[in-house]
């Protein structure tokens, strides 16, 4: 890479999009953050605003010139619906996340399981078929589980039930081995990835340095909380009669009994590849305050 470029950015209000954001104008690029929340009119800290919904959507965003690399962190199976727009703003290189959940979940018997990996799946291929034909260089991410600055919907939910409870319930040991990877670390393997070359046409299992069981995890968020760790262990059965009525709330309406049963899952994927490829070095599982309001 030869000086700064022109960054897309599809679905930049994600928890990691502030990140990328934030990594890719700290490093000189011009950037065109798209969204289809309503966002500034005008650049912001070096980030030209552009909606999805705009009738002008391809004057608002050629108005900064020919777009040749893109980050995408919206799901997916979304991203198919840009591929055509990406193309004529100039891509030359494009970067997308998936998840680790196409492995963990693939033995689920929940439907909404089943669809995830499904679309997962699917959404990894389309970018792969697509790319290729049009010549354009794709980079697939895989985080595991993502956790940080109290914006994921993974950790930022364990610390909302100890709020709200003053204790956690979990299931048997919860001895399954988790590899968290810090919000900002998916950032920089987005950031870092799309501009390698030895990244391009692969796809990539992206977690944190540190392995430890479900149960850990949690004691660590208590401590990061100043709390002292209340652990309570909970007989599936229970929670398959709690889930009856948890289902008529519509934050719980995809939870089910394989969520819990997978506390006691190794759930760890190694990242040597991405060390390798483009340099990747995640942080070890430490909270600071940030990441448990």
């Amino acid at each position: 890479m030869n000086g700064p470029v022109t960054v897309g950015v599809l679905g930049a209000t994600s928890p990691a999009g502030r990140q990328v954001l934030a990594q890719l104008t700290a490093s000189g690029h011009r950037v065109v953050a798209f969204s289809r929340s309503v966002q500034p009119a005008a650049e912001v800290n070096g980030v030209r605003w552009v909606s999805l919904s705009d009738a002008n959507l391809e004057a608002a965003a050629q108005a900064a010139g020919p777009i040749t690399h893109w980050i995408a962190l919206c799901h997916i199976w979304v991203v198919g619906e840009h591929f055509e727009f990406m193309r004529r703003m100039g891509a030359q290189r494009v970067a997308c996340l998936s998840s680790t959940s196409r492995y963990t979940k693939i033995t689920s018997q929940n439907p909404y399981e089943e669809s995830l990996v499904q679309r997962l799946s699917d959404g990894e291929t389309a970018l792969a078929n697509w790319a290729e034909k049009a010549g354009i260089g794709w980079t697939v991410l895989r985080p595991t589980l993502i956790y940080g600055r109290s914006t994921d919907r993974n950790l930022s939910e364990i610390v909302r039930i100890i709020r709200k409870l003053h204790v956690f319930p979990v299931f048997g040991q919860a001895g399954g081995l988790r590899q968290p990877v810090y919000v900002d670390d998916v950032a920089q393997a987005a950031v870092i990835s799309v501009f390698s070359p030895a990244a391009a046409n692969k796809g990539y299992n992206i977690s944190g340095a540190e392995i430890l069981s479900y149960r850990e995890m949690v004691t660590r968020i208590f401590k990061a909380m100043g709390r002292r760790p209340r652990l309570l262990t909970v007989p599936i059965w229970l929670f398959n009669t709690a889930l009856f009525f948890l289902h008529m709330i519509p934050r719980y309406r995809n939870w089910n009994a394989d969520m819990v049963q997978r506390m006691n899952r190794d759930m760890v994927f190694d990242h040597e590849d991405a060390a390798r490829d483009f340099g990747y070095r995640p942080q070890p599982f430490i909270l600071r305050d940030i990441d448990v309001r």
